[in-house]
């Protein structure tokens, strides 16, 4: 088990309170505007112990890791909105099925995989469809 530094418990907080997939730069503001002195590789630091963990999320978008604080030792997906961050974490059985069985037919044991699916959420598209109204 590793140990739990204030830095880390105030990463851990600031994931939480984010409610959505955020990179560690602005988690770094978010920390630094409320008084907090912790370093960017701290925060760097603490995101890559979280994930290692299972306690956070982390996914790869246009180039940069955003986190999010998620439940540890539950596996799931997630639903992003490209355009608001909104994510919704998802179960999705038939992927948990194909994930197995590919990797059984090539050979592979231990296999892990991650499912993420980006799109526009509800809201988002109602607001779109609203401004191209006349």
């Amino acid at each position: 088990m590793k140990r739990n530094t204030w830095q880390k418990e105030a990463v851990r907080s600031a994931l939480g309170d984010a409610g959505g997939f955020v990179s560690a730069q602005a988690l770094h503001a978010a920390l630094r505007e409320s008084g907090s002195t912790i370093a960017l590789a701290t925060v760097y630091r603490a995101l890559t112990g979280l994930t290692d963990e299972g306690e956070a999320d982390s996914l790869q978008q246009e180039g940069e890791v955003l986190y999010r604080a998620c439940t540890p030792g539950s596996h799931h997906h997630h639903l992003i909105c490209r355009r608001c961050g909104t994510t919704v974490e998802i179960e999705a059985q038939p992927v948990e099925e194909w994930a197995r069985r590919t990797a059984s037919e090539h050979g592979f044991t231990r296999a892990e995989h991650v499912v993420d699916i980006f799109g526009v959420c509800a809201r988002c598209s109602d607001l779109a469809d609203r401004a191209s109204r006349p």
